[in-house]
C-alpha cells in the first residue's frame, strides 16, 4: 500500500540535499508513536533472510518548486509531497498512520541543518493493475550493487546502465524473490522479470550531456559519510506481475528504507 502525504515547510526555506538518512529516521519516529516495539524491531533487526535484513518499505520526497544552492535545497514554494510504500499494512502502514495523526509534523536534521514540515494531508494511492509488460518511472534513484575487488579491497560496485543487463537482471530477480518470500511466507517459484532501460530516454539525456547516475551521500550520526550511486532512468519490466507488484510496494533494488528504488507505473 502507498500513502501520499502533503507537506508544508515551516520556519525554513532550506533543507539539506543529503536528507535521506534524516527522513528515514523521521519515518521511524512516526512509526514509534504507533508502536514502539515494531519501530525498534524494524530499525534494529528487520525481516531477515540469509543473514540479510530487509525493511520492506521505501519512500520518495518531491518538491513543488526548488533550486539547489550549494549543498542545500532552496524551497521557492514550501509545498512538498512524501510518498511512503510498504506491503506490511497491519504493521507498517497502520502504525505510520497513527504516528502522522498524533504528530502531524516531520522534523529533519541533516548537515547540522534542521527543517520542519507540517503534515497537511495523508491519503491512500490507488493500486495500479499489473500486467506482463509494465513501464516505470523512478521517483527515487534505483540502487543495485555487487561486491567487487578494488586495490586489494572488497568494495561495492554500483551498477549503471553500462553494466551487463543479464547481471543486472540476476541481481534484480534475486532481490525481488527474497522480498516476495518475506512478504508472502512462501518461496517464489515463478519465472521472474526482465528489466530493460528506456533507450530513448538514454539517447536524449546523452544529447543534452546530462547524467543518469545520482550520487547520494548518506550521513548517519557520528559516522563517516557514505556515497551511494543510484540510477534515475525509466525502465520496463516484462514477466511475472506478482514480482513486479512486490517491487512496486517494497521498492526495487537495495537500500529502500533510505529512500531508494521507489517507482511509479507509467503505462
Amino acid at each position: 500500500m502507498r500513502l501520499s502525504l502533503k507537506l508544508r515547510a515551516v520556519q525554513t526555506d532550506f533543507i539539506s540535499a543529503n536528507y535521506n538518512y534524516a527522513l528515514s529516521a523521521a519515518i521511524y519516529k512516526l512509526l514509534r508513536l504507533g508502536s514502539p516495539e515494531f519501530s525498534d524491531f524494524l530499525h534494529n533487526k528487520g525481516y531477515e533472510l540469509d543473514n540479510k535484513p530487509y525493511k520492506l518499505f521505501s519512500f520518495s520526497l518531491s518538491f513543488e518548486e526548488y533550486e539547489i544552492v550549494s549543498n542545500l535545497i532552496k524551497l521557492n514554494i514550501p509545498n512538498a509531497n512524501l510518498i511512503v510504500s510498504s506491503p506490511m499494512i497491519g504493521d507498517f502502514i497502520q502504525n505510520f498512520l497513527i504516528g502522522t495523526f498524533n504528530e502531524q509534523r516531520i522534523e529533519l536534521f541533516a548537515d547540522n541543518h534542521k527543517s520542519f514540515f507540517h503534515i497537511n494531508q495523508a491519503e491512500i494511492i490507488p493500486e495500479p493493475t499489473f500486467h506482463e509488460k509494465m513501464n516505470f518511472d523512478l521517483l527515487s534513484p534505483l540502487v543495485m550493487s555487487t561486491i567487487a575487488e578494488h586495490n586489494g579491497k572488497l568494495v561495492p560496485h554500483y551498477f549503471t546502465n553500462e553494466d551487463e543487463i543479464k547481471e543486472i537482471n540476476r541481481v534484480m530477480n534475486k532481490n525481488l524473490s527474497n522480498k516476495y518470500y518475506l512478504v508472502n511466507g512462501s518461496q517464489y517459484k515463478g519465472s521472474g522479470v526482465n528489466l530493460a532501460w528506456d533507450e530513448k530516454y538514454l539517447e536524449e539525456t546523452k544529447k543534452r550531456n546530462k547524467r543518469v547516475t545520482r550520487k547520494v551521500t548518506v550521513i548517519k550520526n557520528n559516522e563517516s559519510p557514505v556515497n551511494i550511486i543510484g540510477l534515475k532512468i525509466p525502465f520496463s519490466l516484462e514477466g511475472d506481475p506478482e514480482l513486479m507488484f512486490t517491487g512496486y510496494e517494497c521498492g526495487f533494488g537495495e537500500k529502500n528504507s533510505m529512500g531508494f528504488g521507489l517507482a511509479a507505473v507509467n503505462n
